[in-house]
């Protein structure tokens, strides 16, 4: 059952005012997400800074969207999964790789495939990896910079992923053309 309030610009605690009126300057909307978040600005802003900072770092738009939607189906996030499609057909990434990471199948291409397994074997295994999944890595040309660099994506969407879990935030009507279930046949 949802407790949780989805804040608008006037019903959000004055801190988070400022969040929320740049989501609308940026997207002409508050994403729901971003209105479950404006309840604890602290997690807004930590949200907001580590995704611009993951952004930023020197992964292109095709590995940022691999590392976000690999963690956001691990995560089974009924919210995230969507958005980030919306997100990634905006960054005009190719819709092969947005279907493989929903689909659960194969990445096109070795370079992400291996950053897929890399970033699972992080997620299920808690940060472990073995000598084996990180001599891959690093044979298809990643260094440690990119290794810690999906830690820093994996920080973002354990704050999306969860508040959604708890919020059981509805999709925005924006996304709802990319709802997304866990397909059970590929697991």
């Amino acid at each position: 059952m949802n407790t949780l309030k989805i804040h608008t610009i006037e019903s959000a605690p004055e801190k988070s005012k400022p969040f929320l009126e740049a989501s609308l300057k940026t997207n002409g909307m508050i994403a729901n997400l971003h209105g479950v978040l404006a309840e604890s600005p602290g997690l807004f802003e930590a949200y907001q800074t580590l995704g611009k900072l993951f952004t930023q770092s020197s992964f292109n738009k095709e590995e940022l969207t691999v590392v976000w939607q690999t963690i956001n189906v691990e995560h089974e996030c009924n919210y995230c999964v969507p958005a980030h499609t919306a997100i990634a057909n905006m960054m005009k990434v190719d819709s092969a790789i947005t279907e493989a990471l929903r689909n659960g199948t194969s990445m096109p291409g070795q370079k992400l495939q291996v950053l897929q397994n890399t970033t699972l074997a992080i997620v299920r295994n808690r940060g472990h990896i073995s000598e084996v999944e990180m001599k891959a890595f690093y044979a298809v040309g990643y260094e440690q910079r990119q290794l810690l660099e999906i830690i820093l994506g994996l920080s973002q969407k354990v704050i999306s992923n969860y508040v959604n879990h708890i919020a059981e935030t509805p999709v925005d009507k924006a996304f709802e053309k990319f709802a997304w279930k866990k397909n059970t046949t590929n697991v």
